[in-house]
């Protein structure tokens, strides 16, 4: 029988971390994810699993223990939050570039700058649309549960490895630090040297080795070759696009008005549906799951059943940007968000609805 623990979303990070064979964490404390490393170093994982846990002297040299880890075929991740996340995105596109597989978990507070540690969602750029330099994707998956949390270490690995890429496990603050139950699976071994070698041949172990040595670069000198690489990696891409979109439905099978929202934010609008179909509204609710690659298409079939969409964010509007995309004008496409810290009511956004929708 699996076992189930009361714990916080940022618990819930470290001991799937644990539970999944991780072989080594290197992060920096930061609110609202210090839990994430607080969790690891409470439960002394080296002594019992053999993985590395150290608190880097900064997000930026995490991230670099993170490309060497990396490149050596292990399985490696860290955590921080928006503005250490912001010290990291040389380091995640130098990734990105070497073709390296890892998890990079922001549980996103409010900003610009140092801004606040209040719940926020507005990394949604800074993630999504790459964050550093040159034409590379991360792998975006949006946790709204605890369980998610704990469920998405695992997920994130298996895609970081498929497709030898970074994930990024996109959380705002109130997930980080809600506490849910947690179901938890057994607990998986850490990969041998020789199990490492057959899923990552491409790996670097640094010993004499009778095959050819692999290097691990993401520097090119040569124009036609680096574009020959782009090319090779927008191919990639784009089978992630086809395969790999993950989006789930409340609601909408006659849905007239349809909300998107991800993370804390999808949790809200799930009793707006309710509040607003006790009223006999069909609302629905479409929640992207991975927000790269994004469910363009779900959004595009649904706006033509739709008299309208809105995206319900915690920042400016940042997502509506996608979802007017996807719609391409078929239907009127609102928004609504909070900023600061300041979480909506399902009541003010059903008035927020209201009054687009000259319903009030």
């Amino acid at each position: 029988m699996a076992e189930k623990i009361l714990m916080k979303g940022n618990e819930a990070i470290a001991i799937s971390a644990i539970r999944n064979g991780v072989d080594g964490y290197f992060g920096y404390p930061i609110t609202p994810q210090s839990e994430v490393m607080e969790t690891l170093m409470k439960e002394k994982p080296w002594e019992t699993t053999g993985m590395v846990v150290l608190q880097a002297e900064s997000e930026t040299s995490s991230i670099n223990m993170i490309y060497g880890g990396a490149s050596c075929g292990k399985k490696v991740m860290t955590s921080s939050s928006s503005p250490g996340i912001s010290l990291m995105c040389e380091g995640i596109s130098y990734i990105a570039g070497a073709e390296l597989p890892c998890v990079v978990v922001d549980v996103m507070r409010g900003g610009p700058g140092l801004g606040t540690i209040q719940p926020s969602q507005s990394d949604y750029n800074q993630i999504v649309k790459g964050g550093g330099h040159g034409d590379y994707h991360n792998i975006v998956l949006a946790p709204a549960s605890a369980q998610d949390m704990y469920d998405f270490v695992d997920w994130g690995f298996e895609l970081a490895f498929k497709y030898r890429n970074p994930v990024v496990i996109l959380a705002d603050g109130i997930i980080g630090q809600m506490m849910e139950k947690v179901e938890m699976h057994e607990m998986k071994p850490r990969r041998t040297a020789e199990e490492i070698l057959k899923a990552a041949p491409w790996a670097t172990t640094g010993k004499p080795s009778t095959r050819e040595r692999n290097i691990i670069t993401s520097l090119s000198l040569d124009a036609d070759i680096q574009e020959k690489f782009n090319r090779k990696l927008k191919n990639k891409y784009e089978v992630i696009e086809e395969s790999e979109v993950k989006f789930s439905e409340y609601m909408t099978e006659d849905a007239e008005y349809v909300f998107v929202a991800f993370g804390c934010s999808s949790r809200i609008c799930e009793a707006v549906v309710d509040e607003l179909r006790a009223e006999g509204i069909r609302a629905g609710l479409l929640r992207p799951i991975t927000l790269w690659p994004f469910p363009f298409g779900e959004i595009a079939r649904l706006a033509k059943q739709c008299r309208s969409m809105m995206s319900i964010e915690l920042n400016l509007g940042q997502m509506v940007h996608d979802v007017r995309l996807a719609v391409g004008g078929t239907c009127p496409v609102g928004f609504y968000g909070r900023q600061g810290g300041n979480i909506y009511t399902p009541e003010e956004i059903v008035g927020e609805f209201k009054k687009f929708n000259g319903l009030a």
